[in-house]
């Protein structure tokens, strides 16, 4: 017994707590299902689990650099469907695919000026603003093909969604390249503290000489190309451009990063919670779908799974809130 205490005691050590529920959270779905389904617990299953997250996680790249500045941004869903009708109406057009991802891109830079745009110069609130970035570029992939989706035959442009690379499909490589890179960009440089900075406290970053909506407009601009990015690489894998997919993509994203550990309120988190929340709602979901759950049955379980990731932010935030008291408390003792 006192052996297995202090094994655990020396896990904690190693991993931090949030980090620690994240991953026992992850075998506890991945224990049930597989027991509900026995082809759950399988290396196919596994990847593509990982292939299906590969979207998910490149969007919340995006969203855990807003939520941090305390932003959100609710139109990846819609923005993703655009990129892919996009890429592909380009590619139909005999545009080379490298020009034509390179225009798509470009777009998913113009979304996120667009965006920021609202945020920083006419002061809308980022939850309304991306709102209405989401109906409009909903509406622009169903008017750029009429509705119908569009046919991809292009080898090259194909070659994304079925290149594998140690048996593992390239868009997996590409999620877990990016979040490395913006993983270490955000603990690492000055950049990433800037983004902590302004989410902590937006005036005091000011008054610090940073300058907040540069930082904003750059955030946006990320968040547009990953989804842009992410655009391309699922309508490869789907081997069509389609203006319905990705509905409610932004709010899996979403769920995702705060169960990772960000916090809504801005100032907290990092890409390795980010990373295991992405995996855990997309095992998650992966195994309502194995195990026959209803459609609409899955709605209130997603839905219930955001509302415990909100009330574990709020649980954390109070926790922060009460060891900060506690530390000015202390403080203040110490000098009297």
């Amino acid at each position: 017994m006192e052996k297995g205490k202090n094994m655990w005691v020396r896990v904690k050590s190693l991993i931090p707590g949030d980090k620690l529920i994240l991953i026992v959270a992850l075998i506890i779905v991945v224990a049930i299902f597989s027991s509900l389904n026995g082809n759950y617990f399988s290396w196919t299953n596994f990847v593509n689990i990982l292939v299906a997250a590969s979207l998910i996680g490149l969007v919340a790249i995006g969203h855990t650099y807003l939520i941090i500045a305390g932003q959100n941004d609710l139109s990846p869903g819609s923005v993703a469907a655009f990129t892919g009708v996009l890429c592909a109406t380009l590619v139909s057009m005999g545009l080379p695919f490298v020009l034509a991802a390179l225009v798509t891109l470009l777009s998913g830079v113009v979304v996120g000026l667009f965006n920021s745009w609202m945020v920083n110069k006419i002061k809308i609130e980022a939850f309304i603003a991306t709102l209405v970035t989401q109906f409009v570029f909903r509406g622009f992939a169903y008017i750029l093909c009429d509705g119908r989706p569009v046919s991809i035959t292009d080898s090259a442009y194909l070659s994304i969604g079925a290149t594998r690379f140690l048996s593992i499909p390239l868009s997996v490589w590409i999620m877990l390249v990016l979040i490395l890179i913006f993983g270490l960009v955000l603990a690492k440089t000055k950049f990433g503290r800037s983004v902590y900075a302004i989410g902590g406290n937006k005036d005091a970053a000011r008054l610090a000489g940073l300058n907040p909506q540069r930082i904003v407009t750059i955030l946006f601009v990320i968040m547009g190309v990953v989804t842009a990015l992410g655009g391309i690489v699922f309508s490869s894998r789907m081997h069509s451009g389609q203006p319905a997919a990705n509905v409610n993509l932004e709010f899996d994203a979403i769920t995702a990063v705060v169960l990772g550990g960000v916090s809504f309120t801005g100032g907290v988190g990092d890409m390795v919670g980010t990373i295991l929340g992405v995996i855990l709602i997309q095992a998650f979901n992966t195994g309502l779908i194995m195990v026959n759950v209803p459609s609409f049955w899955q709605y209130v379980a997603r839905g219930a799974l955001l509302l415990f990731a909100l009330t574990s932010d709020y649980i954390r935030k109070t926790k922060r809130e009460k060891a900060l008291l506690e530390a000015s408390k202390k403080a203040l003792a110490s000098n009297n």
